[in-house]
């Protein structure tokens, strides 16, 4: 079977667990399962959430980062963590109240972070509580979770598991994040609306930055026809343009770094969080500088021809 994204998936039989299990590579097998179910807020409405079951005692594939509580409150059977950027659409419930998830009693045992999800707000449980909540057959789990032994040849031992188990998508986790990316932005309006906006914005910066530098330059021509009369050089204008553009480029991409860095630093851990790769700043700062100097040399050839006697009209 072939997978698009980590939402998109079948359930896995539980005779696959007890067979990848056997592997030589295999450190542990854990299996984990997802459904769907209402979540009942204290006012009484309700708000749909993904319930995500990990496996006792091990909780692989739960919540990584605690703001409150620790995994270790899944234990509890009851227990739900839920993350704390979505308390406000839970009504802001208390730690430890008691509620219901797809009509079956839980209680909030810890507020997770930077767990979240495409397709919904992430709830972490016990396995057996999703199971109960979504309905899901004995012996049924969305996905099972290989950790191989340290020193294994991934890229062997996946092929290896696909064989086991051909009927099965085998997949590491960072290609699983890579299509689901590509699958998203690619088969929604988060790729056409996104892309569409920034291609705008960098279109707008790129012609007012080379509007600006070209009338700078020209307007000095007077000033450039002055230093032509005592005695400057064609070469020497050049230069001149050149380190003035140079200059102001530098300055103002230190300012706008600044600025971006405000930004980034005030929506961090924010319900819109940014994600700047690092690849992104120095392409920025040299297509920056490029449009400058593009600007500036179409007006140069202007100034280059401007006589020296005009100076004295």
């Amino acid at each position: 079977s072939r997978v698009t994204n980590v939402d998109a998936g079948g359930l896995v039989s539980v005779r696959y667990w007890e067979r990848l299990a056997g592997l030589p590579e295999v450190d542990w097998v854990e299996p984990i399962l997802i459904g769907t179910g209402l979540f009942r807020k204290e006012d009484g409405s309700f708000e749909q959430v993904r319930v995500v079951g990990v496996r006792q005692p091990r909780l692989a594939g739960g919540p990584w980062a605690f703001s409150q509580g620790d995994n270790r409150t899944l234990l509890d059977l009851e227990a739900v963590t839920l993350d704390r950027l979505d308390l406000g659409k839970f009504g802001n419930p208390d730690l430890h109240s008691v509620t219901e998830v797809g009509g079956r009693r839980v209680r909030v045992g810890a507020i997770h972070q930077g767990a979240r999800g495409f397709l919904g707000t992430l709830v972490f449980s016990n396995i057996q509580q999703v199971r109960d909540i979504a309905g899901t057959p004995p012996g049924r789990y969305s996905a099972l979770l290989v950790k191989f032994k340290p020193g294994v040849n991934t890229s062997l031992a996946v092929l290896r598991l696909q064989a086991l188990a051909p009927n099965l998508a085998v997949v590491t986790t960072k290609e699983l994040s890579r299509l689901t990316r590509q699958y998203y932005v690619a088969n929604t309006g988060i790729g056409g609306s996104f892309g569409f906006s920034t291609s705008v914005a960098v279109l707008v910066g790129v012609v007012i930055i080379m509007l600006t530098m070209y009338a700078s330059v020209l307007n000095r021509e007077r000033d450039f026809a002055v230093m032509r009369a005592l005695g400057a050089r064609r070469r020497d204008i050049v230069v001149l343009v050149i380190s003035q553009t140079f200059i102001i480029s530098i300055f103002g991409i230190l300012l706008g770094f600044f600025l971006l860095a405000v930004f980034l630093n005030a929506v961090r851990g924010s319900t819109i969080p940014s994600y700047m790769p690092t690849m992104i700043p120095p392409l920025h700062a040299a297509a920056t500088v490029l449009c400058s100097l593009f600007g500036s040399l179409l007006a140069l050839r202007r100034a280059l021809k401007a006589e020296p006697a005009s100076v004295f009209h």
